[in-house]
């Protein structure tokens, strides 16, 4: 097997696992939260807005994970140029 594709589709599983567990956490907190809205406070529903913002970062973590367009060829693109920057400044100085 190809040690950089394996290492490749490893970092790739690691990211949609924590993108899963994020999920999870924010299913959960926010579950919490408007369990004591209700239970606690009658009238305003306050737990929309933490639900709302996290929400945001939710959606945003799920498009960097499942979207090629988002991070793939630019990512690619940055790596790529991050290796030749490294490559430059280990080079020995010539005289």
């Amino acid at each position: 097997m190809d040690e950089i594709a394996y290492r490749r589709a490893k970092a790739r599983v690691e990211q949609q696992l924590a993108f899963y567990r994020h999920l999870v956490l924010y299913l959960c907190v926010n579950a919490f939260l408007f369990a004591v809205n209700l239970l606690y406070w009658n009238g305003y529903l306050w737990a929309k807005w933490p639900a709302f913002g996290w929400g945001i970062g939710i959606i945003v973590h799920g498009m960097e994970t499942f979207s090629y367009r988002w991070g793939g060829p630019r990512k690619e693109a940055m790596i790529r140029r991050e290796m030749e920057r490294q490559a430059r400044a280990n080079r020995p100085a010539q005289s």
